[in-house]
């Protein structure tokens, strides 16, 4: 006998229990449908049975028994439908609660939550569906709050270098500056165009991964080459704060993207030497098991508190709320939408004085 996976188990039980809960709703509104029928036809004939009790209408054996059915139907019509009309308001007001909730998220008020009152409020479908509306409105309003603070953040960012461009095309006009001073200013455009390059080609590749649902141009290359080709990229980052880099791994091939996983490697090997001490150490490490190939990139510095580590994944947050480091929180949202493209997992971990990011790829696609 062919044993199930636990996880394909439960999925299953899951989707079991989901029917189940949805099932119980189905048989609600339908209990409520024949409710409002059985007492439409239980009204109906004690009417005519009281109006023929009394000899108000004919006998039901009678001539004018066909008069008397027509009759019946129609007074079950018209109780019927006034049953329904008034029974129905009750099954309905939770979807009609459901329906407002939903034009006000659309109208930009994520404070909105739902709840259900007694007796469809601890129906195990209605619970569901209160709970659904409720994280979905949650979720959006922390994609409204981070979207506000990424317009804020990468104004911020963008003027500031866009400030000292100018500032330094200013001075350069003047003429009266001596050799030294003219490299150094020049130096300084330079560094601050790379800036705005590098943080437009940022949000241009987060934009594109966003979109990206399957992995293409998939190629076996050099992983350990690749790693060495990108510190190197960095050179004129780390080589300023003099950093101890420890680079300790063979040499090992893997299949993927190969532009995609190099973005990898840059914003991570980036955000370390954004944050390590001047003078502290970055090592870079690669471990193989069970055809999964395990990337380690870490650095000494400031641990990430620990009710950030989550955060830090998301779009556009910064864990240095005062903005005094460079960054615009997107280049380890694209470092988990190409880890997840790859079907590869990434963690991170951050104590005793240091910050490691672990990215875990399958070598073969």
């Amino acid at each position: 006998m062919k044993k199930i996976p636990q996880m394909k188990l439960t999925t299953l039980r899951l989707k079991k229990k989901i029917k189940k809960e949805r099932f119980s709703l189905t048989l609600s509104f339908t209990l409520v449908v024949l409710l409002v029928l059985f007492a439409s036809l239980a009204i109906a004939s004690l009417t005519v049975y009281l109006l023929a009790y009394f000899g108000a209408i004919g006998s039901l054996d009678g001539p004018d028994a066909g008069y008397i059915i027509l009759f019946m139907t129609v007074i079950s019509t018209i109780i019927g439908l006034t049953g329904a009309f008034l029974i129905g308001k009750i099954p309905l007001k939770p979807v009609n609660r459901w329906i407002n909730n939903m034009n006000r998220l659309a109208e930009g008020d994520f404070n909105v939550r739902m709840s259900f009152g007694k007796p469809f409020g601890k129906a195990p479908a209605m619970v569901e569906l209160s709970d659904s509306f409720n994280k979905l409105a949650e979720e959006l309003q922390k994609t409204e709050m981070l979207r506000s603070d990424f317009i804020n953040n990468f104004s911020h960012e963008v003027k500031t270098p866009i400030v000292s461009i100018a500032g330094f095309a200013k001075l350069l006009k003047r003429g009266d500056l001596t050799e030294e001073q003219r490299i150094q200013y020049l130096d300084a455009i330079e560094e601050e165009s790379m800036r705005l390059s590098y943080m437009a080609t940022n949000v241009l590749n987060l934009t594109k991964v966003e979109n990206q649902t399957i992995l293409t141009e998939i190629s076996e290359f050099n992983l350990s080459e690749q790693l060495r080709s990108s510190v190197l990229l960095l050179e004129s980052k780390w080589a300023k704060k003099d950093i101890d880099l420890q680079l300790d791994f063979d040499e090992y091939t893997v299949e993927g993207n190969e532009e995609m996983l190099k973005q990898i490697w840059i914003n991570l090997i980036d955000n370390a030497v954004k944050f390590v001490p001047y003078g502290g150490v970055i090592s870079i490490d690669i471990e193989s098991s069970e055809k999964i190939l395990t990337v380690c990139i870490s650095n000494t510095g400031e641990d990430i508190p620990a009710d950030k580590l989550e955060k830090i994944w998301r779009k556009f947050y910064q864990v240095d709320e005062s903005h005094s480091s460079e960054g615009n929180g997107i280049g380890l949202a694209i470092v988990k939408r190409i880890t997840d493209l790859h079907g590869g997992t990434v963690d991170v971990k951050s104590e005793g004085g240091t910050t490691s990011f672990y990215i875990r790829l399958p070598q073969k696609q």
